[in-house]
């Protein structure tokens, strides 16, 4: 499974942006999805993800109600709708394969390259 992440970029605080994350591969749909994130100086953390299906979500507490993860299967591609941006939001965004747990952790098989958000006050 290949992952191709796209969307990232620069905007004001309070701004949206939303990210792709295209996968190629024959049993990519076979997996549920994550998005995780890198600040400098940080370890990286799981940001949301998805079960295969998409009937299941899980969130960080710091981006409830402001991201949104979703789904196409048919298209093999994940979102993240993220709004309401803030500055601590910066960071590479990376998408990843695998399996989320009822712990709200995911166990990441294959990862994506990053992509850059950067949010300016």
């Amino acid at each position: 499974v290949q992952l191709q992440a796209s969307g990232g970029g620069l905007v004001q605080a309070g701004g949206s942006l939303r990210l792709s994350c295209a996968a190629s591969g024959r049993t990519s749909s076979s997996y549920g999805r994550g998005w995780f994130r890198q600040a400098p100086g940080k370890e990286r953390e799981l940001v949301a993800s998805i079960t295969r299906a998409g009937g299941s979500t899980y969130y960080t507490d710091s981006v409830k109600g402001r991201f949104t993860v979703s789904r196409d299967n048919a298209k093999n591609v994940v979102y993240l709708q993220m709004d309401s941006l803030k500055p601590e939001d910066t960071a590479v965004y990376y998408c990843a394969a695998g399996s989320p747990t009822l712990r709200g952790e995911f166990l990441s098989k294959y990862w994506g390259q990053g992509t850059q958000v950067t949010v300016s006050s």
